[in-house]
């Protein structure tokens, strides 16, 4: 099992205490919000090479990979993808920006999520929306193919505030329209929960399984996650019998006591792992 943690589950000044956490679990992946993981950097998007090897060795250190990266549009204001030209580059280029961060890193996964700056107004259809998405997208997977990694398009439940791919099953299908190499389904086990879908996760999972580059690891609002061990194994069951074999990278927000609820998940999430595979 290839087993990551994105780094929003604890401050930055708590980072080598998780790292350790994580590495004595047995993980070795690591997802990265950039501005967390360059905290020190004047911008963590662009780092100089003494910042970037000061994130980069405790890092290795604690035998962690950098698998996937997220908060892709931290610091850029005025983005949003269906709201005018100028609102559309200032979103173009912030991806353009953590595509070579993303090169540079050699990290192999970014996730859009950013639900604001994805919102389409009443006055645009569904499906005039996602051709307009689809256009942009097609053109960021070839630069981010081209870079060495893959844009993971992830569903954000409408409890975020967007009304685009709030569903795996909306993502799945615009990754399949886009039908680009480098853009791929981010698998949100929390969107499922958020729009009701997990029920069906068998179904889903088997159906969208060849769109899949990443998966969350998740529950709604980023509440500590796995909340229940026996759902994250059958989450985990329907994706490995679906031929799904690539990262399952918890996805969480610091909580008051962010080093104890980390511990808490890796322990949740292992133990989901020993559970019978009765939905097999």
């Amino acid at each position: 099992m290839k087993l990551a943690a994105s780094n929003i589950a604890w401050p930055a000044g708590e980072r080598d205490a998780a790292y350790a956490i994580l590495a004595e679990a047995g993980f070795t992946g690591l997802e990265i919000a950039p501005g967390l993981f360059l905290a020190g950097a004047a911008d963590p998007f662009v780092p100089s090479k003494a910042e970037a090897d000061a994130a980069l060795a405790p890092m290795r250190e604690a035998g962690l990979t950098l698998v996937s990266m997220q908060s892709l549009l931290f610091g850029v204001t005025g983005a949003a993808l269906f709201e005018g030209e100028e609102p559309r580059a200032r979103l173009v280029a912030g991806m353009e920006r953590a595509i070579a961060l993303a090169e540079r890193l050699q990290i192999p996964n970014l996730v859009f999520g950013s639900p604001r700056q994805r919102v389409y107004p009443e006055s645009l259809s569904a499906q005039d929306a996602q051709a307009q998405a689809a256009e942009v997208f097609r053109r960021l997977g070839e630069r981010a193919l081209a870079a060495g990694t893959r844009i993971a398009m992830e569903p954000n439940g409408r409890a975020y505030g967007t009304n685009f791919l709030n569903r795996i099953e909306e993502a799945e299908a615009f990754v399949r329209r886009v039908d680009h190499p480098g853009v791929v389904l981010n698998f949100d086990i929390g969107a499922l929960h958020m729009e009701g879908d997990f029920e069906r996760i068998e179904a889903i999972a088997a159906h969208a399984v060849d769109t899949i580059g990443h998966v969350h690891v998740s529950e709604p609002h980023l509440a500590p996650a796995p909340a229940d061990p026996a759902q994250a194994a059958r989450a985990i069951q329907a994706l490995q019998a679906a031929g799904y074999a690539g990262w399952y990278s918890i996805e969480m927000a610091a909580t008051s006591t962010p080093l104890a609820d980390l511990a808490t998940s890796v322990n949740k999430l292992k133990q989901a792992l020993a559970e019978p595979a009765a939905h097999r």
